[in-house]
């Protein structure tokens, strides 16, 4: 199967570099993840990149596509670093599951424990992770005086990780993560508890925690095209509540709108989307880019 994956992404590499106008820097990069054809994030890159005027090509590495199993995770990760890319960004269900392919992690990475970007540089392959930044830019641009002393968290996978040190980071005083896998929302509970000095635990009744807090995050992917629905039983919302989900596509997800029509206060996950990939294309590049024109791109690529 590697040998196969490196074929291919040869062939990929260097049809894009073929592409290059003459003299320019010519960068290729890819998304690594399941179910990601509607994906804006090329979009978001190649704008950007032409605005500033380097060659760019963003390519999407469907699982789904490429009939691969999760497993080789490790050999599309090598073939994309033996091949030219300059880096990969990784999604659901990748994001946990590529760090045993990586030879390092930059420290917000090591303490979220999951990343979503990959940069090969020097011949190594370096993970960071831009979701926490992206959420947490996000949340004090839009949700400006909400409250924070108490916020539950569906979700405790590789984005959930990310949003809950984002939460922190943010200065959430009360973290309840609740999760299907309970030993994963341990898990991410303990971490966290051991990075920060505040109260992290865990729920198993959805109900009982969506009740007792002020705020509540979405990060699983209940509510994606895909995986319709709400992690939880949205009559259990009230008006004095915020809501903020992690999807961006669908836009405005079922439970966004319920939130909506009962009066909270309601943060999508566009700005999460587009300030990952913010920090993701300066790493690939090198290069400063412009959260604004970013925020247009986006916009563009639907």
């Amino acid at each position: 199967m590697a040998d196969k994956l490196v074929d291919l992404f040869r062939r990929i590499a260097a049809g894009h570099r073929g592409t290059a106008v003459s003299g320019r820097e010519h960068v290729v990069v890819g998304l690594v993840g399941r179910g990601i054809q509607s994906s804006r994030t090329p979009g978001m890159h190649e704008r950007e990149a032409q605005r500033l005027g380097i060659g760019y090509s963003y390519r999407l590495l469907d699982f789904d596509g490429l009939a691969l199993p999760d497993e080789a995770i490790g050999d599309v990760v090598a073939a994309a670093q033996a091949t030219g890319f300059q880096g990969l960004n990784v999604t659901h269900p990748f994001k946990q599951a590529v760090m045993p392919a990586l030879d390092g992690l930059s420290p917000e990475a090591r303490a979220i424990g999951a990343v979503n970007t990959i940069v090969f540089a020097d011949g190594r392959k370096q993970g960071h992770n831009t979701d926490a930044w992206g959420f947490a830019e996000s949340f004090r641009e839009a949700m400006a005086g909400a409250p924070l002393e108490r916020v539950a968290m569906f979700g405790a996978g590789g984005a959930g990780a990310a949003v809950a040190y984002a939460l922190m980071e943010l200065g959430v005083r009360d973290l309840v993560v609740v999760d299907s896998d309970a030993s994963r929302a341990d898990d991410l509970a303990q971490r966290m508890t051991a990075r920060f000095p505040r109260r992290v635990r865990t729920e198993r009744d959805a109900a009982g925690a969506v009740a007792a807090v002020d705020g509540i995050v979405n990060a699983t992917p209940v509510g994606m095209a895909k995986y319709p629905g709400t992690p939880f039983d949205t009559a259990l919302l009230t008006p004095e509540k915020w809501v903020a989900d992690i999807i961006y596509f669908p836009a405005e997800t079922e439970l966004l709108r319920a939130a909506r029509a009962v009066g909270c206060r309601t943060l999508p996950g566009i700005g999460m989307a587009i300030g990952q990939a913010v920090r993701a294309f300066e790493l690939f590049t090198g290069r400063k880019a412009d959260r604004r024109a970013m925020a247009d791109h986006f916009e563009a690529a639907a």
